[in-house]
């Protein structure tokens, strides 16, 4: 397999964009506590499309037209934003940001194995399964080692973390079908985001009622969420996936980590053990066998 070569620029919009994804746990950190889970999504996604509707304006884009195209955008968000979203933000009130962007990094190896699963064209190979063995193997230590040491993360939390990266791995799956359709990613984007608001807002008002008051400094953690970690970061993604294509793009997984840890501990006193910066390393290892990039020089 080619992979493009990156340029300086492309590798600065790839760190760019996982200091923007590694910000997101960050802000999602100052935010649980303050405001219900469904109320801190369905905002998150709201912002989020009104941003990139605005950019698919503005650009010319074609609209999406026809129900089946709209369903799958609904399915598309539920499975990419609402659920895992949900997930994320939920965790976030047991376990620091940066655990939970460790088990986010996760998401490559589930996918693989959805993609084993139900994409005839996308088996995976030996080598790549051993990466996705050895990168779960570290998960289970990580978990394991944390339990026994008592630092009190507890389980559920970590479980809730891999379940959001299982469901962003179902939803790489069924997004296939918008690129072999010819849709513009920046409408698509646009259309998971509004199909999630749909299912989102009434289950917020019907759940919490209207959203609480909350300090200007959660307000501005929620706008910056959407703005800048959902509706920004889609664009910068769809701009380096165009540029430097899918396995390239992938590297983001390995940086964001390093950027969420950086700022937990900058900011909000967090400090990750042994435990958790072993999983890391490995998990990291077992992810550059899946790229094998690494391995083939």
């Amino acid at each position: 397999m080619i992979t493009a070569r990156m340029s300086a620029s492309d590798w600065g919009l790839l760190l760019l964009l996982s200091l923007i994804w590694g910000g997101s746990f960050f802000l999602i950190a100052l935010i649980v506590g303050h405001m219900p889970v469904l109320w801190v999504v369905a905002l998150r996604v709201m912002i989020a499309a009104a941003v990139l509707w605005a950019i698919v304006l503005a650009t010319g884009r074609a609209l999406p037209r026809g129900a089946e195209l709209w369903g799958a955008f609904l399915v598309m968000g539920v499975l990419n934003n609402a659920i895992p979203f949900g997930l994320i933000v939920w965790a976030q009130g047991f376990i620091p940001a940066g655990l939970a962007s460790i088990l986010n990094a996760t998401t490559p190896l589930f996918t693989v194995l959805v993609s084993t699963l139900v994409l005839a064209d996308e088996r995976a190979g030996l080598m790549r399964l051993a990466g996705v063995a050895l990168g779960l193997g570290g998960v289970a230590v990580m978990i394991g080692v944390d339990e026994l040491a008592g630092h009190g993360h507890g389980v559920l939390p970590q479980l809730a973390m891999l379940g959001a990266a299982i469901s962003y791995a179902w939803a790489a799956a069924f997004g296939r079908r918008f690129r072999a359709q010819g849709v513009d990613p920046l409408v698509t984007a646009a259309g998971m985001v509004s199909g999630t608001s749909v299912v989102l807002l009434p289950l917020a008002l019907a759940h919490d009622g209207l959203p609480p008051a909350a300090s200007a400094q959660v307000w501005l953690a929620i706008s910056l969420l959407g703005l800048v970690c959902t509706g920004l970061a889609y664009v910068l993604f769809f701009r380096i996936l165009g540029r430097a294509g899918a396995t390239n793009i992938s590297l983001v997984t390995f940086l964001v980590p390093v950027s969420a840890i950086l700022l937990g501990w900058l900011f909000l006193d967090e400090v990750l053990g042994l435990p958790q910066l072993l999983g890391m390393a490995v998990i990291g290892l077992g992810l550059a066998m899946i790229d094998g990039r690494l391995l083939r020089r």
